[in-house]
């Protein structure tokens, strides 16, 4: 069988709702890849966007800053924090993420967390602070209120769970289709749920962000 990328992007509308904007089966996660996604979803009318949240992958880093320009990307905390803890061993990994927790909340503390590192012996788990660090806090233009879910991929890291968890049993897909039919289906159910549940971010502290 040969490998391939579901590439899922979702966004917050101006009224707070979340909703599952797009699905689609390539061949890697490259930036071309990421590039046609954005660029499709803006043939189809998407624009207003504010803020791009992702993990570290530079082809949706490099793909959002060219098909959303005037837009920020935030680089999510939480894989900020695996990718930085990934170098360093176990007996030092509690110490360290809670350097990374506190430093996440104050950044000026950041530098000081890279340069201890470094010091430690771990220069890539310091190197890693220093590709990401200017990326960690641009949710913070926004309100206050909205920081909590602006500032991780957690939205999506569940839908992706769910995917894996209901999809599990079909193992391998014999074509493009036929996954894409299955996590379409699965989507569709989560979509349901979250544009008829409650807003994801308060009406009330909206911006016009889009997400």
């Amino acid at each position: 069988y040969i490998n391939k990328a579901l590439l899922i992007v979702t966004g917050i509308r101006e009224d707070g709702y979340r909703e599952i904007l797009n699905a689609e089966v390539v061949e890697s996660e490259e930036e071309y890849c990421w590039e046609s996604c954005f660029e499709n979803l803006k043939s189809r009318g998407l624009k207003g966007v504010k803020l791009v949240i992702s993990d570290g992958n530079k082809g949706i880093q490099n793909a959002a800053n060219k098909s959303f320009i005037g837009a920020s990307w935030q680089m999510c905390n939480v894989h900020f924090m695996r990718a930085v803890l990934k170098n360093i061993s176990k007996k030092d990994k509690k110490e360290v993420a809670y350097m990374l927790k506190d430093a996440l909340e104050d950044e000026r503390k950041m530098q000081e967390v890279a340069v201890i590192l470094d010091g430690m012996g771990y220069k890539k788990a310091a190197d890693t602070i220093d590709k990401f660090r200017f990326d960690l806090w641009n949710y913070k233009v926004f309100p206050r209120a909205h920081w909590k879910r602006i500032r991780t991929t957690n939205g999506l890291e569940r839908v992706n769970k769910e995917l894996k968890r209901r999809s599990r049993v079909s193992g391998a897909y014999s074509n493009d289709q036929s996954l894409l039919r299955v996590a379409v289906c699965i989507m569709m159910d989560i979509n349901e749920d979250w544009i008829t549940g409650n807003r994801y971010l308060s009406l009330e502290e909206m911006n016009g962000i889009g997400i």
